[in-house]
């Protein structure tokens, strides 16, 4: 069995949900438990995140579309009523963090609600009732609270209260997941306004954006989306907005403008597509210890050369993505590469699930394989992209002829 057999990458997708499941389905104060250690023992049981509830939804939607099982469905559906009834407050936002069902921290972010976006599309696609209206009702909260029309971007972060405490700080991954969270809308309803929008948002980040800074892309923004080549530049190591570059990101938006491409394709989405991964090894793969370093100056020095799960995650689906499209066999050789590091280092043979994050040298820094908000949603994410792109594209696109055809499965 290869990476490109369609039962390893279903097998793997089960392997995950199965060490969460059902030990995350928190009965006693709704939703979901995250914080998990190694061996699936439970070290936090009140903190709800946000994007974990949404990725846990996400992730159980994936396994019923895969699997046909009505326990997976279910527990999406249980996510969704907690996500309604605590994270949901009565200005139709969402709070960022609870403890059990109090709010600890009621910020609203764009990340955040890009993830409530996109667990309500994962959700309706199983059928879920209640996720279809929750689609069009988040789409619109969006809309009203966090889109700017003459920027075409979201801003990123409201403070709790009356909307009016709009943060100066403009930031390309909340933008980059919403438009992950308008593909799977539009792939769930069908509705043309939500692959407009993330048209709109490749197009502004991948291609103006990036004009800015040489083709590159800059995660970090003034609120007249000019660059702050300043931000945290004294905390490289900052958990959710580094400084410098993040390769990571490259790839990720090569899988995403894939997936644009499948349904409206643009010549200028596949060259850049193809600039950002090929770039993004450039910088980034190790070649002596192997794997990806996460970040990078302006001057192109390395800085951090952790291995992070969701990185090579994201290298894997880019790569199949772009091998597919262009049929070059270069991508899926890259395919092969990043499974093989996470064969060896991320993945948990023993338990299940994956590592979060490493040194250089694939060396774990604790045991806690899942803390607030993981959930394993980028691997799962990874499989189900290939998966699709498998099945959608005939033999006669491949030039690899070792390449196996899959018999595509409704």
């Amino acid at each position: 069995m290869t990476y490109r057999d369609e039962n390893f990458l279903r097998s793997h997708i089960r392997s995950i949900v199965d060490f969460y499941y059902p030990v995350c389905i928190d009965h006693e104060r709704g939703g979901f438990i995250n914080q998990l250690l190694d061996d699936g023992t439970v070290f936090d049981p009140n903190t709800k995140h946000l994007v974990g509830t949404c990725r846990f939804i996400y992730n159980f939607a994936v396994a019923f579309l895969h699997f046909n099982e009505e326990q997976y469905r279910q527990a999406a559906a249980h996510g969704l009523a907690f996500l309604g009834r605590h994270h949901r407050q009565a200005d139709g936002g969402y709070a960022w963090v609870l403890s059990g069902s109090e709010v600890i921290d009621p910020t609203r972010y764009c990340y955040g609600h890009a993830f409530v976006l996109l667990a309500a599309a994962a959700a309706a696609k199983t059928g879920l009732p209640q996720a279809q209206a929750l689609v069009s009702e988040t789409y619109d909260l969006l809309e009203t609270r966090f889109w700017e029309a003459d920027a075409e971007l979201y801003v990123d972060e409201i403070g709790a209260g009356d909307w009016s405490a709009v943060a100066a700080y403009r930031g390309q991954n909340s933008n980059m997941h919403m438009c992950e969270a308008m593909l799977a809308t539009f792939e769930a309803t069908g509705e043309a306004r939500y692959l407009d929008r993330a048209a709109t948002l490749a197009r502004r980040i991948c291609s103006e954006l990036t004009a800015q800074s040489g083709g590159l892309l800059w995660e970090h923004y003034h609120s007249d989306w000019s660059l702050d080549w300043e931000y945290n530049k004294e905390d490289p190591r900052h958990l959710f907005k580094p400084y410098g570059y993040l390769p990571g990101h490259f790839v990720e938006w090569a899988k995403l403008l894939m997936i644009l491409h499948r349904y409206r394709p643009e010549d200028w989405q596949v060259a850049s597509a193809e600039r950002l991964f090929n770039t993004a090894m450039e910088k980034a793969w190790d070649g002596e210890a192997q794997g990806m370093h996460y970040s990078f100056a302006p001057d192109g020095g390395i800085l951090d050369t952790d291995r992070y799960y969701w990185v090579i995650s994201e290298m894997i689906a880019a790569a199949a993505l772009l091998a597919v499209q262009t049929g070059r066999r270069q991508y899926w050789d890259w395919y092969e590469r990043g499974w093989e590091y996470a064969d060896r280092h991320f993945i948990d043979h023993k338990h299940g699930g994956w590592f979060r994050i490493l040194d250089r040298f694939g060396r774990k820094y604790s045991n806690e394989k899942s803390p607030p908000a993981k959930t394993d949603y980028h691997p799962v994410s990874a499989c189900h992209e290939v998966i699709v792109a498998l099945r959608k594209t005939p033999a006669s696109k491949y030039r690899d002829k070792r390449t196996t055809v899959l018999d595509p499965r409704s």
